[in-house]
């Protein structure tokens, strides 16, 4: 089974589930960018809830995800690990990992999806999985999908995610679960932090 998935900047849990669980995965680089969605922001729990990181885009560099440049505006990267440290600071596995994911905050990137891409390959060793990915060559429209093509790029998203029967997310440790309860499919540094080398038996 191939999936079609959307780029994501520190994707959900969902998102990770279907690179661990899928034969193939095909990245969608022709499509347009959409606010407001994983392609360029992740949900973290903090002691005040859900926090949602940004990451800020250049206005009309291109149609195409794959044109979109990173803005520097704001600060951002410093922001974003400051709110890592204060979130997860007190988490398990924070300290283990910091050094392999600090440099994603320190190092700069022009394009949203090189970053991403890096992002993914870098959180992919540390969970410990080898799933196969490629980019698309051409948009695929959503009539074009075939019987062993499943298309997440829409399904998976904030705002008004699709059904998955195949995605129960079922709780495990977190930080502020005892202030919130738990929170169901955010960024996967929450999975990592919270449960480290577990993650993968979760996926």
């Amino acid at each position: 089974m191939t999936t079609l998935l959307s780029t994501t900047y520190f994707g959900p849990v969902q998102w990770y589930q279907k690179l661990y669980r899928s034969d193939e995965v095909l990245i969608e680089q022709w499509e347009s960018f959409q606010k407001q969605t994983y392609r360029n922001r992740c949900l973290i729990a903090t002691t005040n809830g859900i926090q949602a990181l940004t990451v800020p885009i250049e206005r009309n560099n291109g149609q195409y995800i794959k044109d979109i440049r990173i803005s520097d505006h704001g600060n951002w990267r410093h922001l974003h690990w400051n709110a890592l440290q204060s979130a997860y600071g007190e988490s398990p596995f924070f300290e283990y990992y910091q050094d392999d994911i600090r440099p994603f905050f320190e190092k700069r990137w022009t394009f949203l999806l090189d970053f991403n891409e890096d992002i993914r390959q870098k959180v992919c060793e540390l969970i410990d999985i080898q799933p196969v990915v490629g980019y698309t060559k051409a948009f695929v429209n959503h009539g074009d999908c075939a019987h062993d093509l499943c298309d997440f790029r829409e399904g998976i998203q904030p705002k008004h995610p699709a059904p998955d029967p195949d995605f129960v997310p079922k709780p495990y440790y977190q930080v502020y679960q005892q202030k919130h309860g738990f929170l169901a499919n955010l960024s996967i540094l929450d999975l990592l932090f919270d449960m480290g080398p577990e993650s993968i038996f979760y996926l």
